[in-house]
């Protein structure tokens, strides 16, 4: 019996526009002040926000703005950064 390969997800070029991946870790806030919700990314909404789940597998939309991606930083360590510049940056690098 033949093994089949493994699926790769296929990456949707919305995403891929604004700096994220299918299943990449994001961090959320209802409101300024409240403690942080995460998830992973799933899609791009047609609204322009992303969609996600949350920690408990329920489907969300969440706009740009308000979600922060993690990152790896300098040393290692964890980092958070906000997804609304890292659109702007990555959208700034496909002009040259």
């Amino acid at each position: 019996m033949a093994r089949r390969a493994p699926v790769e997800p296929t990456v949707d070029p919305a995403l891929v526009a604004i700096g994220l991946r299918p299943g990449d870790r994001v961090r959320w806030r209802r409101r300024d002040g409240e403690h942080w919700h995460e998830g992973t990314v799933a899609r791009r909404e047609r609204d322009g926000s992303v969609g996600l789940h949350d920690a408990k597998g329920a489907a969300r939309a969440i706009a740009l703005e308000r979600l922060e991606v993690r990152t790896t930083g300098p040393r290692g360590g964890v980092q958070w950064e906000p997804v609304a510049e890292r659109a702007a940056r990555d959208e700034q690098l496909g002009l040259f």
